[in-house]
């Protein structure tokens, strides 16, 4: 009958249904969403892997009909990854990488359609001067992680004569396998722990609200159905039917707007993370698990919420002065979680895992405890609130009267920024252990060039010195040296460059073209000392079996060799061994030697790094520049931080929309009120901004609360993880702004329902 009721009882019936199931349709999308991220990430995985160069075991085929040479030519354009490959097939049978139906002809490439779309755009010239070859086809989706990845396969030729090792493969197939999954630490652990509670939280939050829109009507029909003869138990059943309509309507609404946004899920980048909609495909299991649950909280909601609610024949006894709101059970919410979070204070990575359940219960009952101490708190302040402005007493009235409405309307950006608080109060303070210092100086240089050993390095420093934005650049070239021409037990290292450049690296007292030095001292090196006695005879690129066809150049240490302290080079780099003037080092070791150019960047000239970068593919594709950054964080950390990211945008996304059509519904609830007001002339003003009021008054009271609750959990999972306090006020006041932020664009966007519905007629009725 409840059912029946929803869908069939005028235009109040299905409007009211049609919100309850927008409501709760944008919290089952999200959770759907949220089901769906472990596949998406998964189906990324794989990806990679079916697509990775890399030989078998380090053990490259020998050539033959079934091989082919990769290249790797990744590069950057302004921040951005590009993947890059040449493709050398060395036979008929040359296994394909994923993605391509044939192989790129030299002077050709396919592209990602990310990529192609970047080239065709008017700001992408640097890139497309760098890449300068034949588009002749687009990469399938079954060779590209993501729909907005950069990436690229050219034709390449003459491959094998290169030696640049790890950068140049033989191949006989695409793909690798998958390595034992990595242990992740506690502290990491209890990071997406976290994360998922409070990106969930919200969302729950919101669909126990959602089943409730229009509550006030419903009781009063539900009266009248006392009238006719139902009794209290009935009229609650039927309650229940018109929850579970709406709940049912919600889930069809969820998988439509998931459709929806899996679609468009595939045409955006968040953070670096694209995604193709195949992609997201909910778990089965959570995916039923959703199904159940959201029906059956709805009925659970409905049935909680008429516990306090007398419904009787003539009426209901809702509008009387309801009692007060009692404060010490409320309290054990909060409470209860600090309980389960207290014994794991000072466990992390040194004293052992975290117990995955009491991190979660308490987490969940803190954040639960935000929405039963709200109402009570703005049922305090606003039985307070008396005297001012005529659409502040009328705000003020309204809200003491339904003050459980407002808190319900807050409850979910409440929980969203208490959890946002407390994630980043912990992201801050378990940052430093997650980010290390490179070492490198950015006072010395910016960028680092790896020449190929078949480019004449002395050219390849010229052409860069020369090249706009370079202000400086030095070469220096690097061999081997040890005892023996085969298999030798030890070795040492040999560092070629004129004076200026060998000064980059050593302290010297004085040097002049044709000096040799031997550093002594170095950070790790232990054979220098040995092998810097004059006259003692040395190898210069031994070979080592299987793994290195050396030069195996005689040298005699010379009778005038120097002696030089150690400097760490620009990379921070503390180097050893023997320093070689250029025209030092025997004439047969020079193809022999990789050569590494320091360049220091012009700041003011814009796009320095991508005129360095077009340079140096210029030079040669396989020459690889890099930046210079002063630290590194984890890979995980990051991947942990940028997953956060993403799913805070969807909940906003959700708080929004959601905040909209709560507000929409509570408009439409007082249209008749609205319309009476206007009638005995209040002004339009007064009545928008006491709606603005309305509003307020509980969000700030929400946001106060969140701010406290936020500030404790954060403080307590840094103690859990034996990590001082701190507090960036920065990111609170960041956290809090955003979501007054939203709370301030919905009641905007209700400002023009909220002038239609301020009519006289709205006083018409059947």
């Amino acid at each position: 009958m409840g059912i029946k009721f929803a869908f069939t009882g005028g235009r109040e019936g299905w409007v009211r249904v049609l919100l309850t199931g927008v409501g709760v349709g944008l919290g089952v999308a999200l959770l759907l969403l949220t089901t769906a991220i472990p596949s998406a990430l998964q189906a990324r995985s794989d990806r990679e892997y079916a697509r990775m160069d890399l030989a078998m075991n380090g053990v490259e085929p020998a050539k033959s009909d079934n091989t082919v040479l990769v290249a790797n030519v990744d590069t950057e354009f302004r921040g951005l990854d590009v993947r890059g490959r040449q493709l050398e097939p060395e036979g008929l049978r040359a296994p394909l990488p994923p993605g391509i139906e044939k192989f790129p002809a030299p002077g050709e490439m396919v592209v990602s359609p990310a990529l192609k779309e970047l080239l065709d755009s008017k700001d992408a010239k640097l890139l497309h001067d760098r890449l300068p070859y034949r588009v002749t086809g687009t990469i399938a989706e079954s060779g590209l992680i993501g729909s907005a990845e950069l990436a690229y396969y050219a034709g390449g030729q003459d491959l094998a004569k290169f030696d640049e090792g790890s950068r140049i493969v033989r191949l006989d197939t695409f793909g690798a396998r998958k390595g034992p999954a990595e242990e992740m630490d506690p502290v990491l652990l209890l990071l997406v722990l976290t994360v998922f509670v409070v990106l969930l939280m919200p969302v729950g939050v919101f669909i126990a609200a959602a089943v409730r829109f229009g509550g006030e009507r419903r009781d009063r029909r539900l009266a009248a159905l006392r009238l006719v003869g139902a009794d209290g138990r009935m009229t609650r059943r039927i309650a229940a039917g018109e929850a579970l309509a709406g709940a049912f309507l919600g889930l069809a609404f969820g998988v439509g707007f998931f459709l929806i946004g899996r679609q468009v899920a595939g045409s955006l980048e968040l953070f670096g993370i694209s995604v193709f909609p195949s992609y997201l495909d909910p778990t089965p299991v959570l995916a039923v698990l959703i199904a159940v649950a959201v029906p059956a909280a709805a009925v659970a909601v409905t049935l909680l919420a008429l516990r306090g609610v007398v419904i009787e024949p003539l009426g209901v006894v809702r509008t009387a002065r309801p009692a007060r709101r009692r404060l010490w059970w409320r309290l054990l919410l909060p409470l209860g979680g600090l309980g389960l979070l207290t014994p794991m204070i000072g466990k992390g990575n040194d004293n052992g895992d975290f117990n995955e359940y009491m991190v979660t219960g308490g987490v969940v009952l803190l954040l639960v405890g935000i929405t039963a101490l709200l109402p009570w708190v703005v049922e305090a302040v606003v039985a307070r609130l008396n005297s001012g402005s005529v659409s502040w007493q009328l705000a003020v009235r309204r809200l003491q009267l339904s003050s459980g409405t407002a808190a319900r309307m807050v409850n979910g950006i409440a929980v969203a920024v208490a959890g946002a608080i407390a994630l980043q109060m912990l992201f801050s303070g378990v940052e430093s252990d997650y980010t290390k210092s490179t070492g490198e100086d950015l006072s010395r240089a910016q960028m680092q060039v790896s020449v190929p050993k078949s480019v004449s390095l002395a050219d390849a420093r010229t052409e860069l010195a020369d090249t706009r934005g370079v202000r400086g650049a030095v070469a220096l070239s690097d061999l081997s040296l040890s005892g023996r021409a085969k298999n030798p037990d030890t070795s040492s290292g040999i560092t070629v460059g004129d004076c200026a450049a060998l000064r980059e690296v050593a302290k010297l007292s004085s040097c002049r073209e044709g000096d040799v030095f031997a550093v002594q001292g170095a950070e790790y090196d232990s054979e220098t000392a040995k092998f810097a006695k004059p006259g003692r005879k040395l190898v210069i690129d031994p070979t080592y079996d299987d793994v290195v066809k050396g030069a195996e150049v005689a040298w005699t240490v010379p009778k005038d060799i120097k002696k030089a302290d150690p400097r760490k080079d620009p990379t921070g780099w503390e180097r050893g061994g023997f320093l070689f003037t250029t025209s030092a080092l025997p004439a047969a070791a020079v193809p022999a030697s990789s050569g590494v150019i320091y360049l220091k960047l012009d700041g003011t000239v814009p796009d320095g790094q991508e005129i360095v970068r077009n340079t140096a593919a210029k030079i040669n594709p396989l020459t690889e520049p890099m930046t210079f950054t002063g630290s590194q964080r984890s890979d995980r950390f990051d991947s942990i931080r940028t997953g956060l990211f993403v799913g805070a945008a969807c909940v906003l996304a959700l708080i929004g929309a959601s905040l909209l059509v709560s507000q929409l519904e509570q408009l439409r609830e007082r249209k008749k009120l609205l319309s009476a007001l206007v009638a005995f002339g209040t002004r339009r003003r007064t009545l928008s901004l006491s709606v603005l009021w309305q509003t307020a008054i509980p969000v700030a009271l929400g946001l106060v609360l969140a701010s406290v609750v936020g500030l404790a959990l954060g403080a307590v999972l840094l103690k859990m993880t034996a990590t001082p306090v701190t507090v960036d006020w920065l990111s609170v006041l960041a956290m809090t702004g955003i979501g007054a932020a939203v709370v301030l664009a919905v009641t905007a966007l209700s400002v023009p329902p909220l002038l239609r519905l301020m009519r006289p007629d709205g006083l018409r009725t059947e």
